[in-house]
Parts: C-alpha cells; sequence; structure tokens
C-alpha cells in the first residue's frame, strides 16, 4: 500500500515539474528580443559621435540618430516593427553621417579659402612693404647722392679745377718748378697734397699729367722738360700712395700754347703742368 502511494506521489511531482517547465518555456518563447541589426545601429553611431572630424557637426541629426537606434534597441516580440525600427535608425545615423560629412568638406573648403585670402593679404602687404622700403632706400640714395655731388663740388672747388669734357683739368703754373728744371719746388705740395686727396677719395678716378713749355729754347729740349716736369708730378703721387695705373705723363714740350710766346706774361703761363682727372666710365646698362 504504501508503495503505490509512493508511486503516485511520484507522478505527481512529475507532472508538476513537467507543466512549471512548460509554462517557462512558453514563456521564454512569448518574451520580446532585442531586434537584429540594432547593436550594428548602436556601434554605427558610436564610431560617428566618436569622430573628431564629424562627431561635434550636425548636432540635431545626431540627436534624432541616438533616439532613433534607442528605439530600435527596445525589445520587441514582433519582428516586422522591430525590424523596421532598426532600418529607420539606420537611415537616421546615415543621414547624420551624410550631414556631418557635408558640414566638414564644406569648413574645409571655408579654411582653405580664408588660407588663400590671407596669402593674398600677405603677398599684398609683402608687396606695399616693399615698395615702402624701396620708396625709402631711394630717399636715403638720393640724399646721398646729393650729399656726394655737394662733397665732390667741395674737392672740386678747394682744387680749383674746371670740368670739361675731358674731365676735370686742373691747371698748375710754373710756380712749381725753378727757370729750366723740372725738380719741384719745396712749397708745391700745396694743391698736389689737394690732389691725392681727391684721388684718395674717388678711386675709380684715373689722371693724366701733361706737362707744357713756352717756346723759349729748342724745340727737342722743351720736348724733354715738359716730360720731366710731368714725370716729377706723377712720382709725387706715387710717394703718396696713388697706384701707378691710374697715372700717366706725357710731355707735350711747347705745343699748344694758351698764351703768346712774345710777351713774359704770356710765356709764364704756357709753362705748366695741366692734371686731367678723367670722368668715371659709364656703367654699363
Amino acid at each position: 500500500m504504501k508503495t503505490a502511494n509512493s508511486s503516485v506521489a511520484n507522478l505527481r511531482k512529475t507532472l508538476v515539474a513537467t507543466t512549471i517547465a512548460s509554462v517557462l518555456l512558453a514563456a521564454c518563447a512569448a518574451a520580446p528580443l532585442k531586434p537584429d541589426g540594432a547593436a550594428e545601429a548602436r556601434n554605427e553611431l558610436t564610431q560617428l559621435q566618436s569622430d573628431p572630424n564629424l562627431g561635434s557637426r550636425a548636432p540635431l541629426a545626431m540627436k534624432e540618430a541616438d533616439v532613433a537606434v534607442s528605439v530600435a534597441e527596445q525589445p520587441q516580440a514582433d519582428r516586422e516593427l522591430g525590424a523596421y525600427r532598426v532600418y529607420l535608425a539606420e537611415r537616421k545615423v546615415a543621414t547624420a553621417r551624410a550631414l556631418a560629412e557635408t558640414r566638414f568638406a564644406e569648413d574645409q573648403r571655408a579654411a582653405i579659402s580664408a588660407r588663400r585670402e590671407k596669402a593674398r593679404l600677405d603677398a599684398r602687404t609683402h608687396e606695399a612693404n616693399v615698395a615702402e622700403n624701396q620708396v625709402a632706400t631711394d630717399r636715403i640714395a638720393a640724399a646721398s647722392s646729393e650729399q656726394d655731388a655737394a662733397e665732390m663740388q667741395r674737392q672740386i672747388d678747394a682744387l680749383q679745377a674746371k670740368a670739361t669734357d675731358r674731365g676735370l683739368v686742373l691747371t698748375l703754373g710754373d710756380v712749381l718748378f725753378e727757370s729750366g728744371r723740372a725738380d719741384l719746388r719745396a712749397g708745391a705740395d700745396g694743391k698736389l697734397n689737394k690732389l691725392v686727396a681727391f684721388l684718395n677719395k674717388y678711386p675709380d678716378r684715373v689722371v693724366t699729367i701733361e706737362g707744357y713749355t713756352d717756346s723759349v729754347g729748342g724745340e727737342d729740349y722743351n720736348q724733354a722738360l715738359s716730360q720731366r716736369r710731368a714725370d716729377s708730378v706723377k712720382s709725387y703721387l706715387l710717394r703718396e700712395g696713388i697706384e701707378s695705373g691710374r697715372v700717366t705723363a706725357s710731355g707735350m714740350g711747347e705745343n699748344d700754347p694758351v698764351a703768346g710766346n712774345d710777351s713774359a706774361m704770356g710765356r709764364q703761363q704756357n709753362r705748366r703742368v695741366a692734371v686731367i682727372i678723367n670722368n668715371p666710365p659709364t656703367a654699363l646698362r
């Protein structure tokens, strides 16, 4: 009797367990699940939001996409409705990405345009600065040229030289020499020192020294005397440091008189040394 009762009790327990298991299975089968594709939509949105170039752009579209993804992630027993929500979420995420990429491209174009405009402004500023500097340089050069011209005129005045087509001509009378001699007198260095100073200041100038005599005496004698006097002046310049290549000496004898030889005053004027300071060579253009 006890055995029969025990069997009945075991059967009841088995039936109860089976019933509970069936109910649980049915409940599990009927429980709503997260729709397929919702996780992928969330991952796509997360990548978009974390993109340094796109995440901060199109904020309204980003918010709408986030709401749509959140709705799609909700468990849904109706598979078709869940799939539709995932589709909407994917479209919202795609729309947000497209808007963000468009805004990024627009910002890039604006930045490029701004850089180009800045480059143009910088170029114009540079051109203006160059022009301004050139004007300042030209003014300084003009002032310097005026000062140089004034200084040269002062030097010319000190030499008592005359401007000619050949250059500056400095005429040294016979006071430089004793009559019939080619040695410089003791006090002859006054004008010659001024000539040395001029040549030192303007090293591009070269000089031609020409000696002349009056007509007293033989022609050959006068020719030789005029050459020795020109050489004496040249030697003085060389001793004072003027380079030999800048100085040429020639004896002209009694040729090319500047006055008549029929008077003492005329002969004195003809006994002279002319120093021609040649004009500087014109710069090639």
